[in-house]
């Protein structure tokens, strides 16, 4: 394993994710697996299984159930020393996990939670990013409330000030966005920070209206190379950024997927091999283990774009054989998928 001594810092809301057993709808529900996570509360989770010293920010109430989410981030190895306690509640989403033809669904209960009641001020941005090299966010941060989305601007505007690479996934939630601004209004600002950018074919469109040019993407999965004009696109709209990273998924069923990925740097645009995952056991948290492995990759092989690009696809393959919120993965696995072992033997 590769001994990281930089720091990563993430930033945004960590849930209790309530769900029927198996692929039970919540009609027939009568009991629920509690297990806790949220975007940037997953890839620090990924970071720290790879060994990368990894602080995740974010509000909770200072009550059991705030106590359990730290817990959780803790036993993974996930540093909670920067997180604000205060507020009402902690934010739930609950999820029914579909199957073959039937999509999954997800109900969020997460108005007035901690997370959202967050101000600017209250985080101390120079001291939690001292000593940082990296700071991750996602768009599902500045969608949850105001408050969120200046607390994320600050973050961001103290780690460009700090010349710490900043990552954001664009991650739209059209479910979320309630507060009266739209994505265009809040994200521009916050992107226009970022080094990396990572998205999929509906991202870009729906926050820029950013799409691929001279191809319908309506149909749903379009090929890698198309996706060369939304990172210029992206690139010369956030001049910034130095890569550009799409996430390519095919759904033929909710429980059958294809999955790849491709990567810009301004000069070459690199594209991973496809996986077809067959049976999936919970895509939750799949694009988040993407981002753990290519913080990860760009970290570990800094002039080597492929090879980051690889360990971010197979690394988020894997996710999706794993139930929870978490990638719960380890680097030797990931570069056994990536040189080409899918058998699934059993190792003994």
């Amino acid at each position: 394993m590769t001994t990281h001594t930089s720091r990563t810092v993430t930033f945004g809301e960590i849930m209790l994710r309530l769900a029927p057993e198996g692929h039970r709808r919540f009609s027939q529900a009568d009991r629920f697996d509690a297990v806790y996570g949220g975007g940037e509360a997953n890839v620090a989770v990924s970071l720290a299984n790879y060994g990368v010293p990894v602080s995740f920010v974010t509000r909770l109430p200072d009550n059991a159930l705030g106590n359990c989410a730290v817990a959780a981030l803790r036993r993974h190895g996930v540093d909670t020393a920067d997180v604000l306690r205060g507020g009402e509640r902690l934010g739930i989403y609950f999820l029914e996990t579909g199957a073959s033809a039937r999509a999954s669904k997800v109900v969020y209960d997460r108005a007035h939670s901690a997370f959202s009641t967050i101000e600017r001020g209250m985080i101390n941005w120079e001291h939690v990013l001292d000593g940082a090299s990296w700071f991750h966010w996602t768009g599902i941060t500045p969608a949850v409330s105001q408050g969120a989305a200046d607390a994320c601007l600050d973050g961001v505007r103290m780690a460009n000030r700090l010349g710490i690479t900043v990552s954001c996934d664009l991650n739209y939630r059209a479910k979320l966005w309630r507060y009266g601004k739209s994505p265009a209004d809040v994200m521009n600002e916050l992107v226009a920070g970022c080094d990396v950018i990572l998205g999929n074919e509906e991202d870009a469109d729906k926050v820029f209206g950013i799409r691929p040019k001279g191809v319908d993407v309506s149909g749903g999965h379009v090929e890698g190379a198309a996706y060369e004009s939304v990172a210029k696109a992206l690139m010369e709209r956030f001049p910034l950024c130095r890569k550009v990273v799409i996430t390519l998924r095919g759904s033929k069923s909710a429980s059958h997927n294809t999955w790849s990925g491709v990567l810009f740097n301004g000069k070459r645009l690199f594209a991973a091999r496809e996986y077809d995952i067959t049976h999936i056991v919970d895509r939750v948290g799949g694009g988040d283990a993407f981002m753990g492995g290519l913080i990860y990759g760009l970290q570990t092989w800094p002039d080597d774009d492929q090879r980051a690009l690889d360990f971010a696809v197979a690394a988020s393959c894997l996710k999706h054989t794993i139930p929870g919120d978490f990638n719960q993965v380890t680097i030797e696995e990931v570069e056994k998928l990536m040189a080409g072992d899918a058998s699934g033997r059993v190792v003994r």
